[in-house]
């Protein structure tokens, strides 16, 4: 599979980012009916996955897009800046070797032009062509790496990642890394129970939205992952929204006005991942972060129109915990423009093969 990666992009600061017109139609889009509110919305993380969607980002375990090599770069950037944004507790070490194993067999199945590992009985050789990596290592001997398992493999990965341990009949967040999130930070999460990190989400409680959701995840086995769907907004392609560094990326709520809505408001979309690890029995979740500008959405048509919809008629408390309260109806009345009132036809995918000129 060739990409062409953009290894000058950045996420902050400057903001060197953009979406080519390949990676528009493939972007995960989340809204696959005209209104929307939570829901479990859980299906198998597998190439013949229906419901949410179909395409290359579903296609394989880990994505690999035109932005692996900036986002890589911006993570290296991150942790050097602030190295707790990595952190495992002792008792996921197992964990640790479980999730290396899985992402660079996973991506050298999928990406087999990118990525190559050789192993012989415990000695392991992986090769990363895009990031100019090849190092030769011995499986469970992290002296033999340069950085611990776990931070050595998702430091070659696009998204965040956590790593839940299944015990007393819940998931524990014990270890994970947090250098793209959306206004959430693993220094404060970790240890915490599923329904404790995911407190502050409104409505969702009630309708018992994450009681369904944490037994699909305690039954998740071995070899058959689960995937979902998850969406915020963003000011500019940062990746790094975390509240530690809220005096940064905060104040640019207040910068948006209807000349600029389009090209500096991003819809920030989460594939997340739940796979089963073998020897640890914890489950590897994934956050992996997508971003396109309103003005790349309403490129197409179908999703300009829904966007319309589903933001015009969202709940006023998901509005408020979406960030959207401040700029809601701005967004709207832009959006507005895209939407002919007709029919849209159902699911996410755009309907196009290329993009209108």
């Amino acid at each position: 599979m060739a990409t062409a990666f953009k290894p000058d992009e950045t996420f902050r600061d400057d903001y060197r980012y953009g979406n080519s017109d390949a990676a528009i139609l493939r972007f995960p889009f989340p809204f696959g009916e005209d209104s929307y509110m939570y829901g479990v919305n859980m299906e198998p993380h597998s190439r013949s996955g229906s419901g949410i969607g179909t395409g290359e980002a579903f296609s394989v375990a880990f994505d690999v897009d035109e932005h692996y090599v900036g986002e890589c770069a911006e993570r290296a950037q991150a942790l050097a800046l602030e190295p707790g944004r990595c952190l495992v507790l002792p008792h996921m070490r197992e964990a640790e070797w479980d999730t290396l194993e899985l992402i660079m067999e996973s991506l050298a199945a999928d990406y087999p032009d990118q990525f190559t590992l050789e192993r012989n009985g415990l000695d392991w050789v992986w090769t990363n062509r895009p990031l100019g990596l090849h190092q030769a290592f011995r499986f469970g001997d992290a002296t033999t790496l340069p950085h611990p398992p776990f931070e050595y493999i998702v430091r070659q990965a696009q998204g965040d990642f956590t790593l839940q341990d299944q015990r007393d009949g819940t998931l524990y967040i014990d270890g994970g890394i947090a250098t793209t999130p959306a206004d959430w930070s693993l220094a404060f999460d970790v240890g915490m129970t599923f329904h404790e990190w995911h407190g502050p989400v409104p409505l969702a409680h009630q309708a018992g939205v994450f009681d369904r959701a944490l037994q699909y995840l305690m039954r998740v086995r071995y070899g058959h992952p689960a995937r979902r769907l998850n969406w915020t907004m963003t000011i500019n392609p940062r990746l790094d929204t975390s509240p530690e560094n809220y005096p940064i990326w905060g104040p640019d709520r207040a910068s948006l006005t209807p000349e600029n809505i389009g090209s500096q408001l991003y819809l920030r979309v989460e594939l997340q991942s739940f796979f089963r690890l073998p020897r640890s029995n914890a489950l590897l979740f994934g956050i992996r972060t997508y971003l396109a500008s309103i003005d790349d959405l309403t490129r197409v048509p179908k999703w300009g129109a829904r966007l319309h919809r589903v933001i015009r008629d969202l709940h006023p408390d998901i509005a408020g915990y979406k960030g959207l309260t401040r700029y809601h109806d701005m967004l709207v009345a832009h959006l507005a423009r895209f939407d002919d009132g007709a029919p849209i036809a159902p699911g996410i995918a755009p309907d196009l093969s290329a993009l209108p000129g």
